[in-house]
Parts: C-alpha cells; sequence; structure tokens
C-alpha cells in the first residue's frame, strides 16, 4: 500500500487492516456518556457499577463501535469511503484495558471498488469486545491526484 492511501489495486482478500490500540480511561468514558446522553451509571459510577454486579465501570457500547469506526476509516484514508458499517458487542471492556482493532479483507468488487472487511475488537487477554463489518470503496490508480 501506498502511505496514507490504499488503492484498490493493493488490496487483496485475506489482507490484515492495521491494527488500532486504544486504553480507554474513566474520565473518557465520563466524557463519552456526556456527549452522547447516556445516562446509566455504569458508565461513570464505580461504586453503581459495582452495586450491578460490575467490576469497574463499563466502556459504553457505542464507543466500542466509535473505535472499531475510527480504525476502518484510518484504513480507508481521506480519498476512501465507508459505505457500509456494522457491529455488535460480544464482552465487557474496563478502563485500562488495552482494545486492539483490527480486521481483514473478505472480499473484492471490482466492478465499483469496494472492499469487505470483517473487524473485531479484542482485550488485552485476547477476548472478543465486539465484532463487526464493513464495506469501503477506495480509489484506484490514476483516480486520485
Amino acid at each position: 500500500m501506498t502511505g496514507q492511501t490504499p488503492f484498490f489495486e493493493e488490496i487483496t482478500v485475506g489482507m490484515a487492516l492495521p491494527e488500532l490500540t486504544k486504553t480507554p480511561t474513566s474520565t473518557m468514558l465520563f466524557r463519552f456518556s456526556a456527549v452522547t446522553w447516556n445516562a446509566h451509571r455504569i458508565h461513570f459510577d464505580a461504586a453503581h457499577a459495582q452495586h450491578e454486579g460490575h467490576d469497574d465501570i463499563l466502556v459504553q457500547a457505542t464507543m466500542h463501535g466509535a473505535f472499531l469506526l475510527q480504525m476502518v476509516k484510518r484504513f480507508a484514508g481521506p480519498n476512501g469511503q465507508v459505505l457500509d458499517f456494522e457491529y455488535s458487542n460480544r464482552g465487557k471492556a474496563v478502563p485500562g484495558d488495552t482494545l486492539t482493532l483490527g480486521g481483514r479483507v473478505t472480499d473484492l468488487d471490482a466492478a465499483d471498488a469496494t472492499i469487505g472487511c470483517e473487524i473485531w475488537e479484542r482485550n488485552q487477554e485476547g477476548g472478543t469486545c465486539a465484532i463487526g463489518a464493513a464495506r469501503i470503496r477506495l480509489p484506484q490508480r490514476g483516480t486520485v491526484r
């Protein structure tokens, strides 16, 4: 691939997407709850989260999705387009966890220069926090100046 802008012609089925690592903090969770109007206390009140049976406050479901979308958009680069994106949460994460986001190319469509990807988010122990899929249109050689 060429720096920041991958070209469709450089992509192969099975190719890994560049990984992204995130380490959420309690401040990050509090701010994310505020900006998304998520008032569920398990995301910012440790005592309440523990009362509900959790070890600590929990990373919001939508934050997992935001991390996955950030990874996909970084791969697509400034000239790529994310056409479709979906995800589903599969496990918990708490502040201080190291979350690794990645994926692989599952299919190519030369007719419209799009690629399909499976994507995932795993914690430092290898546990799956979220899975999903994305469809990305990439520029073709000679079309970007």
